[in-house]
């Protein structure tokens, strides 16, 4: 379909977009940790529906009720506590995610409001333990600016994410704590946007601002939502539309699914739906309505500071373009797909920072781009045993490398084993580099012991005969260097 097709039909479309901060969690002092290792302890529940501000119970709610099932929560004793238990009332709102918060609102042009009311949002499909979920309004009004056109931002909101789901079956469902609690800010657009390629310019352009402020980087820490109506008919939520290309196509799918429901005179809308991977969509639950918001008595109101907000709009990051970023990364010897593999991993700050500490560009992407994902396949792990690795560790491998304690060739062995043990100082003394006498001894030795098997051999066959022989040890042009000095002699 071109525009005006999508205008005659009348596509009205916005987008949500739900960004994991990098702070502690929003009402405890709990890490904002993932994590995959045996669990502490279980605990089961059952959930029931309340009414909300207005006396009556969501729909929502009550569909969820009448599944009746059973919830069985996991947590660790030293990265989760009683509030996410729901045993203990929340603390003080983390004023690190508050911050981070405002400054998204402020670069999406919102008006932060100046007295907030944590509220909390009726949720019984078990992926929060107390039954609803604290949300807090904190902007409106703001715009995205695609191409020339204004798609407005109706609000900003800062809330806890949910339970982790691990698995489920008619009767029961398993959720992990870690995820819950972990801040989200939840940005909603206006349904200004009026065709499928400019819903995903939008998620894109607001992936981009999110991007320069401090949020969690990597799979699972962005989800978007999209809302999208024909014909003045009823909103139909597609949840979980991950990717930004898969947005065109599910939009369309469900343009046509919608179309078809109606040559048929059958209702369309009003109802939440799950994204595929193919494009198509399949139904979840009824659509929520207002009735499920009441206040959150155990918080009091959150005054904004005048000073506080002019400190955060006078210090606001700057909005660098995802083309110009690539340049930039390119102009320091990356090639391009390396330059894009930075930036849609979330580390082009990461990278930055550890070339200040004079270490040559390639090995600093390298570390942080390239051998990740080799380990990653090589031995079959997830993301959530590379947590660990954090810009410190980084900082501290990038020391030894420069101090000449390991070889650029071990990184591999080294990431690998830290994964493993988390003993980054026992990494370092098993993948110790041989010193410039050692190395070239343990060379002398070989030339010595194999000169007959040798003798013809071309001296770069030599060389990497070597290299494979002393991976880790010694870096490769030392080696061949060596090689070619005593050759010679």
């Amino acid at each position: 379909m071109d525009k005006e097709e999508y205008k005659k039909i009348g596509l009205k479309i916005g987008i949500e977009i739900h960004q994991q901060l990098d702070s502690n969690k929003l009402f405890c002092e709990c890490p904002s940790v993932l994590r995959q290792d045996e669990v502490d302890f279980k605990v089961k529940r059952k959930l029931k529906a309340v009414s909300g501000e207005e006396g009556k119970k969501d729909i929502a709610a009550e569909y969820e009720q009448f599944r009746d099932r059973i919830f069985v929560y996991e947590g660790y004793n030293d990265t989760t506590c009683l509030v996410e238990l729901d045993e203990e009332p929340p603390h003080e709102i983390n004023k690190n995610a508050l911050k981070i918060a405002l400054q998204v609102a402020l670069m999406l042009n919102c008006k932060p409001n100046e007295i907030i009311q944590v509220m909390r949002k009726t949720v019984v499909d078990g992926s929060n333990t107390s039954g609803f979920q604290r949300t807090l309004l904190l902007a409106q009004d703001g715009y995205v600016d695609i191409e020339g056109k204004k798609i407005g931002i109706q609000s900003i909101c800062l809330e806890e994410d949910a339970c982790k789901k691990i698995l489920e079956n008619e009767k029961e469902v398993i959720y992990r704590l870690d995820r819950l609690g972990i801040p989200l800010v939840e940005i909603a657009t206006a349904p200004d946007i009026d065709n499928p390629e400019d819903a995903k310019k939008t998620a894109l352009r607001i992936g981009e601002i999110l991007r320069t402020c401090k949020v969690k980087r990597g799979l699972g820490t962005i989800r978007q939502d999209v809302n999208m109506s024909i014909l003045n008919k009823e909103r139909t939520e597609i949840k979980g539309v991950q990717e930004p290309e898969l947005i065109v196509k599910t939009l369309e799918t469900e343009i046509k699914r919608q179309k078809e429901l109606l040559d048929f005179k059958k209702p369309i809308g009003n109802e939440v739906r799950k994204a595929n991977p193919d494009g198509t969509t399949t139904f979840l639950r009824p659509l929520p309505g207002k009735a499920r918001m009441y206040p959150e008595t155990d918080i009091p109101l959150i005054i904004l500071d005048k000073k506080f907000i002019d400190e955060i709009k006078n210090n606001l990051p700057k909005i660098r373009l995802k083309e110009d970023i690539i340049k930039e990364i390119e102009q320091k010897g990356i090639n391009i797909e390396l330059a894009k593999a930075i930036l849609q991993r979330g580390q082009v700050e990461l990278f930055e920072n550890l070339l200040k500490m004079g270490i040559d560009s390639k090995t600093t992407a390298r570390l942080i781009a390239v051998i990740p994902d080799s380990i990653k396949a090589h031995y079959k792990l997830d993301d959530s045993n590379f947590i660990v690795l954090t810009e410190e560790i980084f900082e501290k491998i990038l020391k030894a490398v420069k101090k000449e304690e390991i070889s650029k060739d071990s990184l591999e062995n080294v990431i690998y084993d830290f994964i493993m043990n988390k003993d980054l100082e026992n990494s370092f003394l098993k993948n110790k580099k041989l010193s410039k006498n050692d190395l070239e001894k343990e060379i002398k030795k070989f030339l010595e012991e194999n000169k007959d098997k040798i003798s013809n051999l071309p001296e770069k066959t030599i060389s990497g005969m070597l290299i494979g022989r002393l991976r880790g040890k010694a870096d490769s042009q030392e080696i061949i260097e060596l090689v070619d000095k005593l050759l010679k002699k």
